[in-house]
């Protein structure tokens, strides 16, 4: 029978063991720092049935998120959703001015159209809120990149070089600001400990809406 894959094992002080499926289907496990792997390996298998059953719910209703691309459809950009028009006739295969409009020649690769324009976006947008931030907190990175991440939102490598999805630049401008100065952060506390949560909340106060609100709607920024 084919392994459980656990997408994400997050351990700490607690006394359970908890099982979440996310709503872009992954497993996430919370455990205790003790607790040995084979035995999480052995409790995950265990619930099978369960994690299987709602893992199948979340990736049907995962699915039906994604876009078809057709007139009418709605496009998030920093948290806002923006209509798809079609047109028969237009220059540029994609432009955005109040709307999208997606010429009707470029369909068949309409979606790399979008991730471009949506990488581009992120890039001038992140690199303007690096900016801010690092003026007003005397920050230094390295250099920063636009990924591809499955999993992660945003990275940062022990050379100061800062990684951040390109999703992002779907969600809130104070989800981006959270996770920009959650990186930033990073760069003098390179772990998630007591000090890192109270630098980050001195340098973005607002950060725990903006990090349940990625948190519960993040599966939502795909096309």
């Amino acid at each position: 029978m084919k392994k459980i894959i656990i997408d994400n094992l997050i351990r700490s002080k607690r006394r359970s063991i908890s099982l979440e499926i996310t709503p872009d289907a992954k497993l996430i496990v919370r455990a205790p720092n003790k607790i040995s792997l084979r035995y999480i390996e052995n409790l995950v298998s265990k619930k099978r049935k369960w994690i299987e059953s709602k893992r199948m719910l979340a990736y049907e209703k995962y699915r039906a998120t994604c876009k078809k691309f057709v007139s009418g459809e709605e496009f998030l950009y920093l948290g806002r959703a923006y209509s798809l028009t079609i047109t028969d006739k237009q220059n540029i295969p994609l432009f955005f001015q109040h709307e999208f409009r997606l010429s009707k020649d470029h369909l068949s690769n309409a979606r790399q159209l979008f991730i471009k324009w949506y990488k581009n976006a992120a890039l001038t947008k992140i690199e303007e809120r690096l900016s801010l931030y690092c003026d007003m907190f005397a920050f230094k990175y390295n250099k920063f990149n636009i990924t591809n991440a499955k999993k992660r939102w945003g990275s940062c490598s022990v050379k100061g070089s800062l990684n951040f999805n390109w999703r992002l630049i779907m969600a809130p401008l104070s989800v981006i600001d959270y996770v920009v100065t959650h990186e930033l952060t990073h760069l003098k506390e390179k772990n998630h400990s007591i000090d890192f949560w109270g630098k980050l909340k001195t340098i973005f106060p607002e950060y725990a809406p903006a990090k349940q609100w990625l948190r519960k709607n993040g599966h939502l920024l795909i096309i």
